[in-house]
């Protein structure tokens, strides 16, 4: 989802707790990742990867100049001959502790296992955001929360693309990817003109995007 589609997807969720919440949720993760250079696990459940949170992270990441917001997508099943960056497994987060952050996103209640890997994370000194259906157990486990209620069906076809409880968790991320790469501080190369940073916009918005994953 391009930043046109996320500017017209908050224009249409105006009024909702979507767009403040979203955009909480991601400050949320960027102080965590940014004053630690980086540092961020993402990992679902077993029937539930998030590919496109991690690519849109990725993207915001060489966007927005904060490199931090790159995650290390965390598996659940490895595969001989993956990539490197898609063969890390969940023993990665028996390693995981302070300067670390850990979001896990959960559209069920992981399983048991899961949980227990992130108990000991969060114990050893990692933060742990969550975001998902709202599991009781989950967002005990989480210093930050974004529960996604289960969207309604909406009642006609030629309806807007979202509701205040049609919204669903690829939607959330979107905003919440979007957000992350929103307010950082200027890199070290300095400040961007506004009239570079809008040119760098527009040639984004034109250029088909890259082949990745």
């Amino acid at each position: 989802m391009d930043a046109v589609r996320v500017a017209l997807l908050r224009e249409v969720l105006a009024g909702t707790r979507w767009p403040a919440a979203t955009r909480r949720f991601a400050a949320s993760l960027r102080s965590s990742v940014v004053p630690h250079g980086g540092g961020l696990l993402l990992v679902g459940t077993r029937a539930y990867e998030p590919w496109h949170l991690a690519a849109h992270l990725v993207d915001e990441a060489t966007w927005s100049g904060r490199p931090e917001l790159a995650p290390l997508l965390v598996r659940h099943r490895v595969r001989p001959g993956d990539p490197a960056h898609l063969a890390v497994g969940l023993g990665r987060l028996q390693g995981a502790g302070r300067g670390e952050t850990l979001l896990l996103v959960a559209p069920e209640r992981p399983d048991g296992g899961l949980l227990e890997r992130v108990h000991d994370a969060r114990r050893a000194g990692a933060t742990v955001l969550a975001l998902g259906s709202g599991d009781p157990e989950v967002t005990g486990l989480a210093h930050d929360a974004l529960t996604v209620d289960p969207p309604e069906p909406e009642p006609d076809p030629g309806t807007e693309v979202a509701s205040a409880k049609g919204i669903d968790l690829d939607m959330v991320q979107h905003l919440v990817s979007a957000a992350a790469g929103e307010n950082s501080l200027p890199s070290t190369r300095g400040r961007r003109r506004l009239r570079d940073r809008l040119s760098r916009l527009a040639d984004q918005l034109t250029s088909p995007p890259p082949a990745r994953w």
